[in-house]
This record gives C-alpha cells, sequence and structure tokens, in this order.
C-alpha cells in the first residue's frame, strides 16, 4: 500500500490483533484489486466480537465481477467480499426476500475504511433496506412452519431406537422453528450465534423454553420442551394438511 493511499485511509479502534490484521487486510485488497471504497464489518467492528470472531471486509469495484476470499492475515481470519455495486444492490434485494440482510447489515453497520464518499448512497440504500420488514407469503410461511413440523415429528419418530439422531433432529427441529418465529415476528432472521438473543427480545416465554430445550439433560426432557417449543411458534407437531400455490410449467 503507497503512503498516498494509506493516507486516504481511516481506521476503526480496534483491539490490537485486529488493527494489524486489518491493515494487512487493506494492503493486499490494494495490491489485488482497484477498490473505490473498503468497508470493515462485522461483530469485532461493532465492539461485539467474541474470541474468535473474524473480520468481514467489502470492497466496492467497477470491474464486472464479483469474488469472495477467506484468508488469515496473522492469526485473525478475514471475509473478503468484492463486488460491483451494482452486485450489491442485487444483494439488498435478494436477501430482503429471505429475511436476512447480510450485505446491507455490513454496509449500513461497517465502519468505511476507504474511499468513504464513493458509498455514501450505497451506506443509505442500506439503511433503508434494513427498515424493510421481509413479509412472508402465505406459501412460504405454511412451508416454513411445515419443514420444521417435519422435523419434530422425525425426531420424535426415533426416540427409542435412535435416542442420539433423535436429539439432533429435535435440536434441528428447534432452531427452525426459532428462524420462523423471528421471520414471522420481526420480518429477520440473524445468524446462529445470535438466534437466541433475538428470540428474548422478540418473546421472552419463547426464549425460556428454548433455554430450557438446549439445556435438557435428558432425551424426555428435550422431547417435551420440543413439543411446548413448536405449540409456541409453529402451532404444529407433525404433518398437517396443507395445499401449495399452482405454479405454471412453462412448455418444452
Amino acid at each position: 500500500m503507497s503512503p498516498d493511499e494509506l493516507a486516504m485511509c481511516s481506521w476503526p479502534d480496534l483491539p490490537p490483533r485486529y488493527a494489524a490484521a486489518l491493515r494487512a487486510v487493506v494492503a493486499f485488497v490494494f495490491e489485488a484489486f482497484e477498490p473505490r471504497a473498503i468497508v470493515a464489518a462485522g461483530s469485532v467492528v461493532r465492539g461485539a466480537g467474541d474470541r474468535s470472531s473474524d473480520l468481514d471486509i467489502f470492497v466496492v469495484q467497477e470491474r464486472p465481477y464479483k469474488q469472495r476470499l477467506q484468508r488469515w492475515f496473522g492469526d485473525v481470519p478475514v471475509e473478503i467480499f468484492v463486488n460491483p455495486a451494482r452486485a450489491i444492490r442485487a444483494y439488498f434485494a435478494s436477501e430482503h426476500e429471505h429475511g436476512r440482510p447480510s450485505a446491507a447489515h455490513m454496509i449500513a453497520t461497517g465502519f468505511p475504511v476507504f474511499g468513504g464518499q464513493a458509498i455514501d448512497a450505497l451506506r443509505v440504500e442500506a439503511a433503508e433496506w434494513l427498515k424493510k420488514r421481509a413479509v412472508l407469503t402465505p406459501d412460504e410461511d405454511v412451508f416454513a412452519r411445515y419443514s420444521a413440523a417435519t422435523l419434530l415429528e422425525d425426531g420424535e419418530d426415533i426416540v427409542e431406537r435412535d435416542p442420539a439422531m433423535a436429539s439432533a433432529l429435535l435440536g434441528e427441529a428447534a432452531m427452525a422453528m426459532l428462524r420462523y418465529h423471528l421471520r414471522a415476528e420481526r420480518g429477520t432472521v440473524p445468524g446462529n450465534k445470535n438466534l437466541l438473543l433475538e428470540v428474548e427480545r422478540s418473546d421472552r416465554e419463547v426464549a425460556e423454553v428454548a433455554r430450557r430445550f438446549f439445556g435438557a439433560s435428558t432425551i424426555e426432557e428435550r422431547q417435551l420442551a420440543a413439543r411446548a417449543l413448536a405449540d409456541r411458534t409453529i402451532r404444529a407437531r407433525g404433518f398437517f394438511e396443507w395445499d401449495s400455490e399452482r405454479v405454471p410449467v412453462p412448455d418444452d
């Protein structure tokens, strides 16, 4: 990284190992790409990182390709997302539809290390996308509930003959229920590490049942808690009747 490029960069206040890694990755980005802007994002940048948290780096470029890289810089894992602005805008729209606005969250809450003015408009758009509620269609709603209910039913089916696998399936069912609950109530689904915390902010009773489920010491306790969680979220415990929408099939 040249002295001129270095002079144009701003740096967030990070713990020493992350600060060193960020400077190394920014130098790498300048060598490997032609960035118009660089945004550092992730829980570490927001001051809420865990012991093994990585750095997320969004690189905005003019060239018409996108690329994702995962590299170590020192002992810090770094994910680098390289995109032209139009691809980032496409992420805003597509991720909103699934209730997982990852790109919008990183751009809106990240720290502009380089080229801040070049992405001012993108940051405004990202913040607007975060305000929008992603509403499930009736078909999406019933399919999400049915998928979680099926996992619960599969787990209960094999409790006696394979309790270890039953516990795993019940765990998948519980996660699916919590994701559905947040998507239906708030319109977004957080990352796995923050799932229970966000449920607690949305519905303490559901969160209490979820923590009882994940803390259960026996398969019987786990099974009872899974049923209670299903009653409070997806309102089903297994197979139920439903019809999907009619989807036209094009002629060959």
